[in-house]
Formats: C-alpha cells, structure tokens, sequence
C-alpha cells in the first residue's frame, strides 16, 4: 500500500473478524474474554445469516446441544437435547449479547491483502473503505456460497430447480415428483447412522469410546449396533464406504447421516434412491446407469457449499487451498503467517469451531499483551 492510501486507512484496535457467523461469534467473544478488541464484519444484514435464512424449516440440530454450544455459554437448560433451527438463531443472538459483540452489518469485504511495508492486514471493503489490522481472522466458514453443479441439459428442464438453501418445507411440493440430487457424498456411498442408540446420543457413544479406543474398533462397534438397529442399508441402494464414519470424517469431513426417519420412507415407498444422474430433460432426467427418462415435477439440489475465501483473500496461501479449505488438519490448521487466523474451517462443525476459536485468542491475547507492554 502507498503512502497515500496508507493515510486514509484506518487502523482497527485488535483483530478484524470476517464473517458472523458461529465462528466469528466465537473468536470475538473468546477475544473480548481476554480483553482483546475486535471488529466484526458481516456482508449480510443479521447475524448467523446462513441459520437464519439458508435452512430448512424443520431442521435441528443432528447432535446433543452439548456439543454444539460455543465458548463461554452454554445452551439453556430448557432447550431440547437438539435444538431447532430458530432456538439456535435465539442462542447466537444471545451469545453475541452476553459478550459485547456488535458486528458492522452490510460490511462486504471485497479484498483482504497482508502490506508488508505496513507489517498488517489492508482489508478493503465494498465502498473503499480500508481498514489496517495486526491480525486478521477468516470466519467465512466452509459453507459460504451454495455449490450449484451445472448438468446437461439443466437448463431446459420445464418444472423448478432450486438449491438447498431455497428449500423451506416439503408442503411447497406437495402432490409433486422430486429428485433430490445430492446425498452428501459421491457415488451414493453414505454412511447413515441411527441419532440415538439406547437412548443415548451415536456421537456421544462415539466420542466416549474414542478416550479408550483406536477409531478403527469405535467404528466396527457403531456399525455393528446400526446394522441391529438400521439392518443392511446397502439392500435400499445406501452403499457404505469401506472406510468406517468416524475415520472417514476424521480424513474427509465427510459427516455421516444420522437418520430420523428417512429409512423409513425409503421402505414404505415414499423415497426411491437412484444412481447419478447423467442428464437433464425437459421433463425430467435420464440416470446414469442406462435407465430410461424418468419424469419429475422439480429437482432440488443438495449439492453442498463452498468456501468463498478465494474470492477475497490474498497472501493467504501458506493456509488456504485454491478451493478455499485449509491445508493443515484439525487441531493444526488456525494459525498462518503474518496474523492470519481461521476459525470454522476444520470440518468438524461447531465444536471444531470453538476449538479454533479458543486458540485463535489465546494466541492473539499473548501477542496483544507483549505490545502493550512496549
């Protein structure tokens, strides 16, 4: 940055937070717990946008509160064991409350570059405004912008197609043929996992085991109790991995299905799984396995999300990917060179965020109390 633009910059006590979501939530609370300043920025006009205004309807939290709540505040006592989508937006706002953090809404960052000669952060803001920071934190999270795959034929399809995050509630589609494209991983190989086994939390189970045990035998004995509880998955056309859930998501992220329910449609007729999908029609789509056309009224694409990091961030590729994924896995994988930070970015949902978040302080507190002393 020249001289000039250095002088209508304007430097920012502490960190500079992108994003408000979960992650930025909780590395500005863990910070100001420190006595850490922090400015939070979020291109959207509320807090947990994507909560908010991304997700279906119905949706619950897929684990027990307890492994979903964020530093510094635990859940309320009177929530459900899996909170609903709406008492996890009330949560955030209360979190965002009880800890001072006010984000800057409708502050879209355009462009974020380390400036060496300035030995900080310009990050510039749609509008032109630049702010200069010692540390910066990316909290953007992995599921920033919907992944909309473009297959053949797609755009002559005469009914509706839309993306996860457009979906509200299955009564929009009632009397219609959906295909839902998209399970979650390729290939149809999915593990799906019963919510609760004997009444206690699969997760829970999981992650008790794992103090004891190596992770190939925790997954041996989860999949043996859902096969007693589920049976074989893979007669529904559900293929299980070779690799076991947990160690699939320890090396993917890949997080297994925990079913409530959707086998059961499965059975009665009300879900039909298919193959992928080789093209779109007007009418509907051919698979790829050579079956004829089958007709559909819409298709819904629960194609997942993508990182938007590298649409912003520059200087930051000692930590990110081209994809916009960090190189160095959990617990590894928060700090870079130069004050950079990453909070949300381990694929192991909230409670790998609050563990990024956590360390992200610790560390900027030690730098911020040794500049304090000079």
């Amino acid at each position: 940055m020249d001289k000039e633009k250095e002088r209508r910059a304007t430097w920012v006590p502490g960190a500079v937070i992108v994003g408000a979501g979960p992650s930025g939530l909780a590395a500005a609370a863990c910070l100001a717990a420190r006595g850490v300043p922090a400015t939070v920025l979020e291109r959207s006009d509320s807090l947990a946008f994507t909560w908010r205004h991304r997700m279906y309807d119905r949706l619950a939290l897929h684990l027990p509160k307890r492994f979903c709540e964020l530093p510094l505040l635990p859940f309320p006592e009177e929530y459900p064991t899996y909170p609903n989508k709406d008492q996890f937006v009330t949560y955030m706002e209360r979190y965002a409350a009880a800890s001072g953090v006010a984000p800057r809404f409708g502050a879209s960052v355009e462009e974020a570059a380390f400036d060496a000669p300035a030995g900080a952060w310009a990050v510039r803001l749609a509008g032109g405004e630049v702010l200069m920071t010692r540390w910066l934190v990316v909290a953007t999270g992995e599921n920033a912008e919907p992944r909309v795959p473009e297959f053949p034929g797609m755009r002559q399809f005469a009914g509706r197609v839309l993306h996860t995050c457009e979906y509200k509630s299955g009564e929009d589609f009632a009397g219609e043929k959906v295909l839902v494209v998209g399970c979650g991983n390729s290939g149809m190989e999915v593990h799906v996992l019963p919510r609760e086994m004997l009444g206690l939390s699969t997760f829970g189970i999981a992650m008790a085991l794992l103090k004891w045990l190596p992770v190939q035998l925790v997954d041996r004995f989860i999949l043996a109790a859902a096969h007693l509880t589920l049976g074989n998955t893979s007669q529904l056309g559900l293929r299980r991995p070779k690799t076991g859930p947990i160690e699939l998501k320890n090396l993917t992220g890949r997080t297994p299905v925990l079913d409530v329910g959707t086998l059961d449609h499965i059975k009665s007729g009300k879900i039909k799984v298919v193959g992928a999908v080789k093209e779109v029609t007007s009418r509907g789509a051919r698979l790829a396995d050579g079956s004829k056309e089958e007709q559909f009224d819409a298709i819904i694409l629960a194609t997942g999300y993508r990182s938007n990091v590298p649409s912003w961030l520059k200087d930051g590729g000692d930590v990110f990917t081209r994809e916009g994924t960090t190189k160095t896995p959990f617990p590894n994988g928060w700090k870079g060179r130069n004050g950079l930070y990453t909070v949300g970015f381990s694929q192991r949902g909230l409670l790998g965020a609050s563990s990024d978040a956590l360390s992200v302080a610790r560390d900027i507190h030690c730098q911020w109390r040794e500049r304090e002393r000079l």
